[in-house]
């Protein structure tokens, strides 16, 4: 099976890519078993976008701001893995992808 590949789209002029960056870093901490890699594309003004293949799994407008580590780790383990337990940063409860 092919592993699923993150692509995170981030708006440079926005001065973003720093977070963008830390972001890729605590997923491929986190997943590097499970993903094939974590990309950064420079995007459109304002854009700050997360996504699994095609499926969506943060975006700044529409989520209210920036994803916390964890936050984005659960969305993206319930997407891939969701048997998998994420350790302390667990916790019952949190939304997940809408």
């Amino acid at each position: 099976m092919t592993k699923p590949e993150v692509c995170i789209r981030y708006c440079p002029r926005c001065g973003w890519l720093l977070r963008a960056a830390w972001l890729a870093q605590e997923l491929l901490s986190t997943f590097a078993d499970d993903l094939a890699r974590v990309s950064l594309e420079p995007a459109q003004s304002g854009v700050f976008q997360i996504l699994c293949g095609e499926v969506e799994i943060w975006e700044r407008k529409q989520d209210g701001g920036f994803p916390e580590a964890k936050v984005l780790k659960q969305r993206l383990r319930d997407l891939i893995a969701p048997e998998r337990h994420l350790g302390h940063s667990e916790q019952k409860g949190l939304v997940g992808l809408s």
